[in-house]
């Protein structure tokens, strides 16, 4: 009877990396690799390279493993004389790859790739058409929503919104003092916003002015949107917990979670609300729904950064010494 075959590994977590290296770099960076805890499937491609010209190294890496790789690959300079490249592999299927995970410090959904973290934030981050048209579109729904009292329209408004990639990537700005992330960053938020309260004050005179909205539904009593416009501790209390899941989402790759934080605080919401009441004069209601956004966004900032900085100082632990 023939012996089953071993089992090949399914390991999303392994992360491939491509190098292009001068012809006399080579030797270091292949050492490097060799000796790094983590990596599989090392190969070789002798003047592969055009531009720039030079060899090719490809190689799997342990996600837990990759960061400290990448940090010293541009400590050598590979990054200036050739090019870093690290992308997921959706699926890998060997054996070598399990033990190379296996071997690798750490677990795989705790490990942050700060190059690659700073990279996605620096893009989320990015004031953009887009970013605008979404930011200002989630706070009109948002309008709707308070306007009706309908807590399923400003769920949807939540979901929409884009806000957490700038608020992310100030955070991850703050960690890794980078202020040019920093003021990119800032500059989304402002901007943003203010763009997004200013389009949905005209729109609600639009839609006043089409009898759609009406000053009597934004006074009178709003039992499942008063939360908008009426802060409390509670407010930031889960501002801080969604800050703290957000991060993690992104950090592990886990971006379905980002769903799940994006509905849990009201900032488009609060916006909106701000937005609705300024159009009718109403400027308790836009006084009380400005400070619950400034709480939401404080709360997520400073769970955020505090995540992140957990997550460095655990990581540095847990790093091999030597």
């Amino acid at each position: 009877m023939r012996a089953p075959r071993p089992r090949a590994a399914y390991d999303p977590r392994v992360l491939h990396l491509r190098l292009i290296t001068p012809a006399d770099r080579t030797d270091e960076v292949v050492a490097l690799l060799e000796r790094t805890v983590g990596t599989a499937h090392l190969v070789v491609l002798a003047g592969a390279a055009r531009d720039p010209a030079g060899d090719v190294v490809l190689c799997d890496v342990a996600r837990e493993a990759a960061d400290g790789v990448v940090t010293e690959l541009r400590a050598q300079g590979i990054d200036r004389c050739g090019a870093i490249s690290l992308q997921d592999t959706a699926l890998t299927l060997s054996l070598r790859a399990e033990e190379a995970e296996r071997e690798a410090p750490g677990d795989s959904a705790d490990a942050v790739v700060w190059d690659e973290l700073v990279e996605a934030t620096q893009e989320e981050s990015t004031l953009s058409g887009t970013y605008l048209a979404f930011l200002a579109i989630a706070t009109m729904i948002a309008a709707c929503g308070v306007v009706l009292d309908n807590a399923v329209l400003v769920v949807g408004a939540m979901a929409v919104g884009p806000e957490f990639g700038p608020l992310a990537g100030l955070c991850t700005a703050i960690v890794r003092r980078a202020p040019a992330l920093a003021l990119r960053s800032l500059l989304a938020l402002v901007v943003g916003f203010a763009a997004a309260v200013a389009l949905t004050v005209a729109f609600s005179l639009l839609m006043d002015a089409l009898g759609l909205f009406t000053e009597a539904r934004v006074e009178g009593a709003r039992p499942n949107t008063r939360f908008i416009y009426d802060p409390d501790l509670f407010s930031f209390v889960v501002a801080l917990l969604a800050g703290i899941a957000g991060i993690l989402s992104l950090t592990s790759a886990k971006s379905g979670a980002l769903v799940g934080v994006a509905i849990s605080v009201t900032t488009v919401p609060a916006a909106a609300n701000a937005a609705v009441a300024f159009a009718y004069a109403d400027y308790v209601q836009a006084r009380g729904s400005a400070e619950q956004l400034l709480l939401n966004l404080l709360g997520l900032t400073l769970s955020g950064t505090a995540t992140l900085l957990v997550q460095r100082l655990v990581r540095r632990r847990a790093a091999p010494r030597g």
